[in-house]
Formats: C-alpha cells, structure tokens, sequence
C-alpha cells in the first residue's frame, strides 16, 4: 500500500470538513490538501479575502485560513482533478436523518456518501486510502466497499482501501478539539493503511491517544458517544423542571452529582434541549439499527432521549406564555441568541427554533438578535412570515434585530436562548428603563445574575431554579 500520504483530498467543506483540514494543513505543511464541494458559492466563501466571510464561524479558524490557504490549503468545486491526484480521501459529507422511504425519520440519508463513493471509484488512480469522517451507521464502510470493489475489479490498477476515523468536535470549540483531542479513534482491516493515517495524526498527537479499531467498532463508537452525551442533557433537563417545582437550585444539584468522578461534571447544564447536526441525528440513527436488528425495548430507551429534548423546548415555550398572562398574541419579545450553542454560527436542530416557531403561532412578535447568526439563516430557518408595516396586531411575527438594544427596545419579555458571553452581563437598569412593564426575563441558560436583574423590578424565571417560597410536602 502508499508508502507515504502527500496529497489528501476531503470531499465536504462543511463544518466537519473545512476545520479539519485546516488544522491538518498547519500540523503537517508537508502535505497538500485540496477540500472539494459542489456548492461553488461555499467554495468561494473558503476563498473569500474577507475572512468574516467564511461560511463556518469556528474561534481561531480564520487565522488557520490566513496562515495555511493557498499554500498547501486549497478550497476547489473540481472533483475529478483532486480526486485522482489524492492518495488518502476524506468523506465528510453531510448524513442527514431521511425524509421518505425505508427508515424515514430515523434513518441516515446516505445519498451523498454514495454519490461520494462513486466519483472516488470513478476519479481516483492507483492505490487510495478512503477514510469515512462523517458521522454514519454502522456497516455503511461495507456500501462503500462494495462500490469500490466494483470499480477495483473492472480496472485492475485501482486498488482502495477503507477506514473509519469518526470526528468527535464540539462546535465552538471544534479548532481546541482538533488540536488537543481526548482521543483519535481510527477503525479499519488493512494495518498499512492505518498506519499511513496514524502517522499523520502523529505530527501532533501523542501516540497513547491514537486508538485503533476494527471498521465496525469505530463507526459504532460514534454513534454511541453522541447518544451518551445527548442522554445527559436530557437527563439533567428532566432534573430542571423537578428543581423548579420542589424550590431546588439545578446549579447546586449539577455540580454535587458533577463532583462524582464516576459522573464528572461535563454536559450537566440544564438549557433549552440539545442542538446541533448530530445528537437527535445519531440517536435516531441508533433507534433505527436497534429496530433492525429486533432489539425494540432497547430501541424505546433511546427513543425516550428525545422526547425529553422535545419536552423540554414545548415546556419552556410554554412557560413563557403561561407568566405573560396566558398569552403573548401582539406582544413584543425580545429572543437573545438562535444558534444551538455559543460560539457557532450553527443553527441545525436549534431549540431557538421551535421555541420561536411557538411564540409566533402563538401570536407573539420576536425581534431575533444573535452575533453570528444571520438574517438570511434565521428566515430560512423559521419559514414564517416577518413583520409588515400593516401588521395585524393579533398575527404573530419575527423581525432580525442587529444589536441587543434593537431587540428589547419596548419589549414585554426577553428570551435567553444561547449562552453567548455577552448576555452573561447585560445592563439592567438600562434593559429595564427600555422594556414595557410588567417586564420579564426567561433565562433558558441560567447564565444571568437574578438578584442583580431583579433589583431593578425584572421579573425573572431561571432554567432549573425553584421559588423559595414551596411549601413543603
């Protein structure tokens, strides 16, 4: 098999494609690597001068482009020249769950790893290691297979082999995750090709941290690490509304259980429900593998994962209507973030989303603020109706505020939906001077100061924190 890797091609320049090649490209300057995507205009993003302009907003990204773009980092629509240059081939292509068909629902659409497969089968020369980055089932390294046997047989010059080396990013953090990470899992059968993709990884990851697994274990581990984590938001989600109701502090409680080392203290803040391309993705995914293979109580486990996530975005915008006297028909509220999480301009699966979608079917009228997400992406996301000058005061709406002070300017309420660091400190008595009163505050995060806000005759309700006041049982 290749000796030594020199030119990559990753097929996707989405947010699991274009980050990591970047920091491949700074660790290892030796290697040339060539990101190629069908969407010109994503392409052109990567290429765009103006670095605010990159399609992914990832901390300290930007400065990896500047460093290492057009140098051995190059953004391209040309799939067959880099394909059949390349000696090692990522797939980092998007999984969406299926719409219709067998498995609509649950199951990951792997139409684009097929169609990926197939131009690798077509395009590539000589021998090519192909390496699964994107998040899928288990055995789906065997339909890759399958394709490139098929062309392997029909020229006998081609020869591939398969790996599976699952990302494990964080949004937000994802550049700190390439760069330190807890682990580097790569699963495959051809020991020649695992080498190759370890000696990359070795550049900079020390080699205790390098596991190597069979196909199938690798591209399992994905899966369930995603379920893991997801079933610890919604865990600590369903311990938020007993908090609330038995006068107990989430804080106090997230961080005594956190304290167990048999715990740890990661995933166990109380929020809105968890977002992102992957988690409801994955553990769907999972319930789907589970219902094939007759495994239908185990299924029903998972399954429960997300219908508290579910539970939790309907109870919180339902919350918000219950304290606004029962309704928030021709009511101005103010939403603070609409990413999924902070630090990312990502908004798939974000519960902003559906929390929003309720308030305007509700009649409600949002002026939506997030740093980094932007108008474009938030009215894609909504699919609903803006504002109009002719507005019926009874027919709810949303309008794209550019600054916080647009957002809350003559608002009955405000809506923390993502925990960016500038809500952490907002000016109180300036919010409240600019509000209608009564004038509430819905801290989904609990990120805010309550004693600070409410000096200044805010009402306030906090994820997972209980009024003092319950009596006892």
């Amino acid at each position: 098999m290749i000796n030594k890797v020199r030119n990559i091609c990753c097929i996707g320049a989405g947010y699991v494609g274009g980050p990591t090649m970047a920091v491949f490209a700074d660790k290892c300057p030796n290697l040339n690597i060539f990101v190629v995507d069908k969407n010109k205009q994503r392409v052109d993003a990567w290429n765009s001068e103006d670095l605010t302009k990159l399609p992914i907003f990832e901390r300290g990204l930007d400065k990896l482009i500047s460093k290492r773009r057009g140098k051995n980092l190059h953004f391209s629509d040309n799939f067959k020249k880099y394909i059949s240059e390349a000696d090692m081939i990522f797939i980092s292509v998007n999984t969406p769950t299926k719409t219709k068909g067998l498995g609509a629902g649950k199951a990951s659409d792997l139409k684009w790893v097929e169609a990926s497969s197939r131009e690798i089968a077509e395009y590539a020369q000589g021998e090519t290691i192909v390496v699964e980055k994107s998040t899928l089932p288990v055995k789906t390294a065997q339909t890759i297979k399958s394709i490139l046997d098929e062309s392997q047989s029909i020229n006998k010059d081609k020869k591939f082999t398969v790996l599976s080396n699952p990302e494990f990013l964080a949004e937000g953090s994802a550049i700190a995750d390439l760069e330190f990470p807890d682990r580097v899992l790569i699963g495959g059968d051809n020991l020649d090709s695992i080498n190759a993709l370890v000696n990359i990884y070795l550049n900079w990851i020390p080699k205790d941290k390098i596991i190597t697994t069979d196909l199938w274990s690798s591209e399992l581990s994905k899966l369930t690490a995603n379920a893991f984590l997801a079933q610890r938001i919604s865990s600590i989600n369903s311990i938020s509304a007993l908090c609330e109701r038995t006068g107990a502090n989430i804080k106090d409680v997230s961080l005594a259980i956190g304290t167990d080392k048999r715990i740890g203290k990661e995933f166990l803040n109380a929020g809105p429900g968890f977002g992102g391309s992957c988690f409801k993705k994955d553990i769907l995914n999972l319930v789907y593998i589970y219902d094939y293979y007759g495994l239908h109580h185990e299924a029903k486990y998972w399954e429960k994962v997300v219908e508290i996530n579910d539970w939790q975005k309907k109870r919180i915008s339902n919350l918000i209507i219950e304290k606004l006297f029962g309704t928030v028909s021709g009511k101005k509220i103010a939403i603070l973030g609409f990413s999924f999480k902070a630090n990312t301009n990502d908004t798939r699966e974000s519960p902003a989303i559906s929390i929003c979608k309720e308030l305007i079917n509700e009649g409600g009228n949002l002026f939506v603020y997030d740093p980094k997400v932007s108008h474009e992406q938030i009215r894609i996301d909504l699919n609903l109706p803006e504002a109009r000058q002719e507005q019926d005061l009874n027919e709810g709406s949303w309008s794209y505020a550019t600054s916080i002070s647009e957002a809350i300017k003559s608002s009955d309420a405000i809506v923390i939906i993502t925990e960016w660091e500038e809500f952490k400190y907002l000016n109180w008595k300036e919010i409240k001077s600019k509000m209608r009163n009564p004038s509430w505050i819905f801290d989904t995060r609990s990120i805010i100061n309550i004693c600070e806000a409410e000096k200044y005759g805010l009402k306030v309700w906090s994820v997972g924190k209980g009024s003092q006041n319950i009596s006892n049982f």
